[in-house]
This record gives C-alpha cells, sequence and structure tokens, in this order.
C-alpha cells in the first residue's frame, strides 16, 4: 500500500470498526476475543490489495466473520472446562440511536444467550442473514457452502431461536426497566417477601457467572421463592467476602448494559452486572455477571453497531 492510499484505507477502516466490532461480539460473545478479530482483520486490511477491492465493507465482513467463527470455535472448547454457567461479557453501550433499535435488540444478554443454543456455523449464518441483513452470497463465502445451504442453515436457526424463546400467556419476555430491578433490590433489603415475589415471576430463573475465583450459583436456580431465599441470603452472589451490613452495602448505580438498564454494584472485588427480563411487570430471567475478567471494563461505553 503506498503512502497516499494509507489514510483512505485507514478512514473506511475506521468507519467499519463499530460494525465490526459489533458483529464480532454478537458472535463470540466476548468484548475482548471481537477486539482481537477486528485488530486482525485491520492487518490482513492494510496487506490487502485495497484498490482491487469493489466491496470493502464486504471484504471486511467476510474476514471479520471468519475470523470471529474461529474464536468461537476455539472458545467452546475452553467453555467445557469453565467453572459454572457462562454468560457473555458485559458491553456499557450506553444509548442506542433509534435507528439502531432492531440491531440493539440483538446485543441484549437474553438474545446472546439464545444464540448459545445454535452451533457455530448456525449462529454466524443467522447473525449475517437475519440481523445484518447480509446476502445469502456473502454467508456463503463466510462458511465455504452454498448459498441454497446458507438459506437452509439461517431457517433452521430462525427456528431455533423462536422455539428456545418460547411462547408465554402474558407475552414475549422483554429487558426489565431499571425500576423494577431496584424496587426487587429494595424489597429483599427491607425484608418484604411479600413485595419480592410480587415483582417476580413463579417460574423465574436466576443465572450467575462468577467464573474460577468468586462464589456464584453453579446451576439456574429457577422459582420465585427459591430466587428470592438466594437473593435474601446471596451476599457472596454479589461480589462480598464476608456478609454486609445493609449500612454498608454500595450504591448500585443504573448503567446501560447490552442495550438494557442494568444494576452496577461496585462490590470489593470488581462490578457485578444484574439485568433481567420481564413480562408485564415481573421479572422472568436475572442474570447476575460478576466474573472480574468480564465485568472490569464498564467505565466508558464501547461503539458497537
Amino acid at each position: 500500500m503506498t503512502t497516499a492510499q494509507e489514510p483512505v484505507g485507514l478512514e473506511v477502516f475506521e468507519g467499519e470498526r463499530p460494525r465490526l466490532t459489533g458483529l464480532a461480539y454478537r458472535i463470540t460473545g466476548s468484548l475482548a476475543d471481537a477486539e482481537d478479530v477486528v485488530q486482525e482483520t485491520w492487518l490482513r486490511w492494510t496487506a490487502a490489495d485495497q484498490p482491487g477491492i469493489a466491496n470493502p465493507a464486504g471484504w471486511l465482513t467476510t474476514v471479520t466473520s471468519r475470523l470471529a467463527l474461529d474464536h468461537l470455535r476455539g472458545q467452546r472448547r475452553r467453555r467445557e472446562a469453565y467453572v459454572g454457567p457462562w454468560l457473555p461479557e458485559p458491553v456499557a453501550t450506553g444509548g442506542s440511536p433509534e435507528e439502531q433499535a432492531e440491531l440493539a435488540e440483538s446485543l441484549t444478554v437474553g438474545f446472546l444467550v439464545l444464540l448459545d443454543r445454535l452451533g457455530p456455523a448456525e449462529r454466524v449464518a443467522f447473525l449475517l442473514g437475519d440481523v445484518f441483513g447480509e446476502p445469502y452470497e456473502v454467508v456463503a463465502a463466510v462458511l465455504g457452502k452454498r448459498p441454497e445451504a446458507c438459506r437452509q442453515l439461517v431457517s433452521r436457526a430462525r427456528r431455533k431461536v423462536r422455539d428456545a424463546r418460547g411462547e408465554r400467556a402474558t407475552g414475549r419476555p422483554s429487558p426489565a426497566p431499571a425500576r423494577l430491578l431496584t424496587d426487587l433490590v429494595g424489597a429483599v433489603l427491607a425484608g418484604d417477601e411479600e413485595g419480592a415475589l410480587r415483582l417476580l415471576d413463579p417460574e423465574v430463573v436466576l443465572i450467575s457467572d462468577g467464573g474460577p475465583n468468586r462464589r456464584a450459583a453453579r446451576y439456574p436456580v429457577v422459582g420465585a421463592t427459591r430466587v428470592h431465599r438466594l437473593l435474601t441470603g446471596g451476599w457472596r452472589l454479589f461480589g462480598f467476602r464476608e456478609r454486609p451490613d445493609p449500612s454498608d452495602l454500595p450504591p448500585g448505580r443504573v448503567v446501560t448494559v447490552n442495550s438494557t438498564e442494568s444494576l452496577v454494584l461496585e462490590a470489593p472485588d470488581g462490578p457485578v452486572v444484574v439485568s433481567a427480563e420481564a413480562v408485564e411487570g415481573r421479572i422472568v430471567n436475572i442474570w447476575v455477571r460478576l466474573n472480574p475478567d468480564k465485568t472490569a471494563r464498564l467505565a466508558e461505553p464501547v461503539e458497537l453497531t
């Protein structure tokens, strides 16, 4: 690449960076992996014959998707040895512009957890075809399959995601507003069991990801009574080594994490992120992310598309 071409190539890449990072993050569920992928894409871009690339955005999408797919496959092997449940790395996303509303939904914890039901190729095909709206020729180039085979792959993935979401008589779960979380925490701290149970769906599920170094529930906790019991005595769940006095609890702050209003508690060993989904004012899913390797980078929103 000539010196004159470098600024042009840099401008093109930087214009695509938020989209590429968002794509790689959705594929891997890890911001660290996504940033590694985008850095490797940049190195390949600088070595490419840029003037000969008719569609730079498509070229960058294809390279990023292939690299992210490789990371996902390697990550799946590492997850087999992971202690307890694995949840995606929390990302402070800030407010999402209205024109990105559909893409913002695909950053939520609930959506990313659903994607874990898919195989690696299905996940990539579904994200490219359904979420980012890429033509099947691009999906085929990434996966090394025929466009028709990719169409069937996306259709199968779409059906799996729909089935995994399930159907509730009361409606489809959506990100819980911060008010519900703060009301729940307030009821638990006040010893108001009846008030807390009113905020929880009878079949609520709580999943916590502490990794190897922090105490967390090693299996999903199901049912309003069990979840309430865990929250009531769950000071370890929120990162405390010893039972704290209620007056010494750190104030929770509301942060937009994964396009969802979430509570962030500054526990002794690092932030704890609590996000939830609700249906008609009752919480149906709670995710507690307290692995310090994942929660350390919440100070500044990350620019993702």
